[in-house]
């Protein structure tokens, strides 16, 4: 297109534009107009309308007294255009259309026509023109035909209007299916939302399914599919109320019967329909609405007595399939009023398909049900909650029941141990999850159901989840091993086994690799296959924090592979969220942050993701989006005591809005996994030190030392432990910190923990500099470097590296050129890694610390209208959302200056504000001047 506008010699092109309404195909040429060689020619831009006649967007429009083939000749006669937009050609009557032929058959030079067309609406199917064109063999003639959109531009577009935080894959997922991926509706459909959000008082965290399926029919569908079946013959309208009813594709058939159609009178209705653009055939032989959710607007506009009989209909012909779809019968039944019947195909249904998890809780909130029904469609329901689809309303409607007095006693316990791991391990609910399985257990074994006692002891017993001590959690083991024993059932010692390995392994015990390499992978049990791809992600999480990263690998890789090959797509995320923890230890770092909230989109409550997220923002100097994915806790009730009893002590000097956020930090660590908890403490404690907020580092440092104390597994506090000791020292606790190395210490005895063992070097490294033993604090840096790099764990690494360079330098004598050098690949590494925040500290110690020798000569260099690596620096640093006071904290200057140097920089940017800093400063890096101390100090 755009080089046949080039000039003379470049042969003319014709682009035919196709796409449904709602495609976009206004947007596209508007797009197209505003190309340089689109404005720099003369054009003719038209609109058909339904009448025939059109309207002129450029030039000025025809005298209003000529036909609508008068005015169009008189415009291409006048305007001589080289560039010729005709949109919505279906709209043309036939002598405009004889017009555009004539032009296209002998098209000036240069050239270019852009004819966009809705094709189920053309007089003549596929024929855009009226007529086939002789087009002469110079012409370059394309089709574009606009596609749905897919499920990643549907979460693009979402993100845009609603924010990318709250529009979970399954919302995405949902969205995309009912509106079928027309740019239109999708946008339509997310202004409903957005502004039925915004009428909330308490605002959404984030949209789900369910939101979509309870917006309703945006006004410009609606209108268009009720205009396009009210156009039908009166015959032909019940084929197109069929569709509606059936509410997915069908054969034409299925469709003539429900539509009570007879012999070729069915057929006919069809054609009519097609014709008519109100049904389309989707796939061969399947005919339906182009838009799915189209079929809502049709339903909800029929009446009572034709919905229930076509329901009838729709049920009675399902019927005779095979296999028999009970999920879609009972619907129907449902729909047509037919409560026994409805009732009775709900008893048929299986728990792993969405339609029929809705229709079963639907089912369970009818009243009167019986009681052994009840307790029949309530165990469909349950079973498998924790692996399979379930909502909200699934825990709602299981506790529900398991309060029901009439509910079987052999029931009950079983029901309430599927709500239990639902709300502990889907759900995060974790207190409530707790409490259930707790009832669970003992009806089970009082009811002599000890393998399903088994499970939910076994439940009680991972160590992951908070709210117990690891003493606990043992004697759940203990007694979950004994019932299972007890049942002699192969999937609940299956699970009692994958539950002894995960303990094992979270402990560091080297126990647990025996006992993986003996649970049955193989099994032709389901319940059993799904019990080992937990036992194998469960463990592999384990290694991960332990630092057995090559071997976490093979279990992580073999987890996942079980869990997709046994049905539990739960599972599965599981493992990714360990992956994506994993990659931030070894250092593949990019994008990672788009790999974490790619399943923070699919899964909300993705913990480790969140977590990751998080640890990635502290290391690029993002402090706000720090503090936005880091856990946090529930508000206390008007009854919590504010900083007694949670946890940190709090002094007689602590304010109220002080012993508020500590309760915060206590109750964040019960939100998520244990492990995830502590990482999440570390982070945390960091953020508060990197703010010169010491006070309140040292207050969460007590609190988060405290309930890991609580929980026993020393382990976890790989990622802990040096900020605890980093904050005490800082206060001036010297005792404090000795007692967290002392009881880390003693954590560690004889536990497989590579990466624990390398941070309790860290902490003794950070307690010698803090005594002033500089000598012995480098010797510590360099040991605890040495084990990171040996993990590989290579922030960690280059955090040590900086460590051991810091103290060289303020010893000085002969080891200063060498930490110089150490610190400059020390600021490649983290650059490298990502790490701007880092980065920019480790050159800040370079320049306090140069030699004098090194250092730049007198005089301001002149960079011109070039930043210098000092404004790029500090604009760097601003870019991320650092105050002018935290970059001054950063790099040792004052906020005045730093002030300055924003100012300067953005100058040079051309740019008003501080929010384009990001995009401009990633534009220009390479262009920075060099003062002798840029990429780490090289002189």
């Amino acid at each position: 297109m755009t080089s046949a506008l080039s000039g003379a010699g470049q042969e003319p092109a014709l682009v035919l534009v196709e796409g449904d309404a709602g495609m976009g195909k206004s947007r596209l040429v508007h797009r197209l107009l505003e190309l340089p060689q689109a404005r720099a020619v003369a054009r003719l831009v038209v609109a058909f309308r339904a009448s025939g006649g059109f309207v002129v967007a450029d030039p000025l429009g025809p005298d209003p007294r000529l036909t609508p083939h008068q005015a169009l000749e008189a415009l291409l006669a006048s305007a001589r255009p080289a560039l010729l937009v005709a949109e919505d050609l279906h709209h043309a009557d036939d002598d405009c259309l004889a017009l555009l032929r004539g032009l296209l058959r002998e098209p000036p030079a240069p050239f270019a026509a852009v004819l966009t067309y809705r094709p189920e609406q053309l007089p003549c199917p596929g024929l855009p023109l009226g007529r086939a064109v002789d087009y002469p063999a110079r012409l370059s003639v394309v089709r574009w035909r606009l596609e749905p959109m897919d499920e990643g531009r549907v979460r693009c577009v979402a993100g845009e209007l609603l924010g990318a935080r709250r529009c979970p894959q399954e919302f995405v997922g949902r969205l995309r299916q009912r509106s079928g991926g027309v740019p239109q509706v999708v946008v339509d459909l997310l202004r409903m939302l957005r502004d039925t959000a915004a009428d909330q008082p308490t605002g959404r965290e984030c949209f789900s399914a369910r939101d979509v399926d309870e917006a309703g029919v945006p006004v410009r569908l609606a209108e268009l599919v009720l205009d396009r079946t009210a156009a039908l013959p009166e015959a032909y309208r019940p084929i197109v109320w069929a569709a509606a009813v059936l509410d997915e594709p069908a054969g034409a058939e299925d469709l003539a019967a429900v539509a009570g159609c007879r012999g070729d009178a069915g057929r006919t209705a069809l054609i009519a329909a097609l014709e008519g653009s109100a049904l389309r055939e989707t796939s061969e032989g399947r005919y339906g609405f182009a838009v799915p959710l189209a079929a809502s607007a049709l339903y909800a506009e029929l009446p009572g007595p034709v919905r229930e009989r076509l329901h009838h209909r729709a049920a009675a012909i399902l019927a005779a399939h095979e296999p028999v779809p009970w999920a879609r019968i009972a619907r129907h039944w449902r729909g047509g009023g037919r409560t026994e019947d409805w009732l009775r195909a709900a008893e048929h249904l299986v728990n792993d398909d969405e339609a029929a998890v809705t229709l079963l809780e639907e089912a369970l909130d009818v009243g009167g049900l019986p009681p052994d029904k009840r307790g029949r469609l309530a165990l469909t329901l349950a079973r498998g909650a924790v692996f399979g689809c379930r909502s909200e309303g699934t825990a709602r409607v299981l506790r529900g029941i398991v309060e029901d007095p009439a509910l079987p006693a052999a029931d009950r316990g079983e029901i309430r141990l599927e709500l239990g791991l639902l709300l502990h391990n889907r759900k995060r609910r974790f207190e409530e999850g707790r409490t259930e399985l707790r009832r669970a257990a003992h009806e089970l074994a009082e009811a002599e159901r000890p393998a399903l006692a088994a499970r939910a002891m076994a439940a009680l017993a991972n160590p992951f989840f908070p709210g117990a001590s690891l003493a606990e959690n043992v004697t759940w083991l203990e007694r979950a091993e004994a019932a299972a024993d007890a049942s002699g059932d192969r999937a609940a010692r299956t699970a009692t086994g994958a539950c002894r390995a995960t303990v094992l392994m979270n402990t560091g015990d080297l126990e647990a690799w025996r006992l993986i390499a003996r649970l049955p992978r193989d099994s032709a049990d389901r319940a059993s296959r799904r019990q080992v791809a937990r036992g194998l992600c469960n463990t592999a999480n384990g290694a991960v924090y332990l630092g057995h990263y090559r071997r976490a690998d093979e279990l992580l890789t073999e987890g996942i592979e079980l869990a997709a090959r046994s049905g539990a797509p739960f599972l599965e995320r599981v493992g990714r969220g360990t992956a994506l923890f994993r990659d931030w230890l070894t250092g593949r770092w990019e994008g990672l942050a788009e790999r974490c909230t790619g399943l923070v989109a699919e899964d909300g409550s993705a913990s480790d993701a969140r977590v990751v997220l998080a640890l990635l923002a502290l290391a690029k100097g993002d402090w706000a989006a720090v503090r936005d994915w880091l856990p946090r806790g529930d508000p206390p009730s008007p009854r919590a005591p504010c900083g007694t009893g949670t946890g940190a002590g709090t002094g007689a000097g602590t304010t109220t809005d002080d012993a508020y956020q500590t309760y915060q930090a206590y109750r964040a660590y019960e939100t998520c996994e244990a492990p995830v908890a502590a990482t999440a403490a570390g982070a945390h404690i960091r953020l508060l030190l990197a703010r010169q907020d010491v006070e309140s580092a040292t207050e969460a440092a007590t609190s988060a030392w405290a309930w890991l104390g609580r929980k026993g597994v020393w382990v976890w506090g790989a990622e802990l432990a040096p900020w605890v000791v980093e904050a005490h020292t800082r206060a001036g606790r010297r005792e404090s910190a000795q007692r967290v190395v002392a009881e880390f210490a003693a954590g560690l005895t004889g536990r497989d923990a590579p990466s624990a063992t390398a941070a309790l070097l860290w902490c003794r490294a950070v307690l010698a500099e803090a005594d002033g033993e500089l000598a012995e604090a480098r010797a510590r840096f360099q040991q605890s470097g040495a084990a990171y790099a040996g993990l590989p764990h290579p922030y960690a690494h280059a955090l040590m590296t900086e460590g051991a360079g810091r103290c060289a330098l303020l010893l000085g004598g002969g080891e200063v050129d060498e930490a110089v050098g150490e610190l400059t690949r020390c600021v490649a590494e983290l650059t490298d890694l990502g790490a701007v925040w880092d980065a920019a500290r480790v050159r800040a110690t370079l320049r306090a610390y140069r030699p004098a020798a090194q250092r730049r000569p007198p005089g301001r260099p002149a960079y011109a209208e070039r930043m210098s690596p000092r404004e790029g620096e500090v604009a760097e640093l601003a870019a991320t959302g650092l105050t002018n006071r935290e970059i001054a904290a950063t790099l040792y200057l004052s906020p005045r200056t730093v002030e300055q140097h924003v100012a300067r920089a953005m100058r040079k940017l051309g740019i008003a504000s501080r929010q384009g800093l990001a995009k401009e400063v990633a534009r220009v890096r390479p262009t920075y001047g060099d003062d002798g101390v840029n990429d780490g100090g090289r002189a």
